[in-house]
């Protein structure tokens, strides 16, 4: 009799604790902990390189272009398909991750107009760059916040 019983509720509770999963949730975590690692590291790479000649950093143009030729845009460019091929299952998670994308791509744009400025020793150009640049980072403080808020909305914790 007992074997009956399980054999029914065990069954049940299967289907039920199915009724208790959070896809977005889900979602997430496969996001943060596999999907993006691979596009987070050729982005820390690019960005630091960027970074290492720019600024403060700055010492003069050929340094800069060859940096942004040989590292940066290559390392960019990468990241950007890495993003495009990151695997989304839901529709909030999917809006979330385009405008990284967006803003990716306007980064990715700055680099080369920023080459394309050296070359052409164009400073409209850099400035058109530094216009992008900033546009580009708007997208991306957007598009962690908005991680942030869907993250916290399904229990997910997000270590920076």
């Amino acid at each position: 009799m007992k074997k009956g019983l399980l054999a029914i509720v065990f069954p049940f509770l299967l289907l039920l604790s199915g009724c208790f999963s959070d896809p977005v949730q889900d979602d997430l975590l496969n996001y943060v902990n596999k999907e993006i690692k691979p596009a987070g590291k050729l982005e820390a790479a690019a960005v630091s390189a960027y970074e290492a000649v720019s600024g403060a950093n700055y010492t003069d143009d050929q340094t800069m272009y060859d940096a942004l030729t040989k590292e940066v845009i290559p390392n960019y460019n990468e990241f950007i398909q890495e993003l495009d091929s990151v695997k989304i299952e839901t529709d909030e998670l999917r809006k979330i991750h385009e405008i990284y994308i967006e803003g990716a791509d306007i980064q990715y744009k700055a680099f080369v107009t920023i080459k394309q400025a050296l070359e052409e020793q164009d400073p409209a150009l850099i400035q058109k760059a530094n216009d992008m640049l900033a546009d580009a980072r708007a997208h991306i403080r957007d598009y962690k916040s908005k991680l942030n808020k869907l993250a916290k909305e399904h229990n997910v914790k997000i270590n920076q």
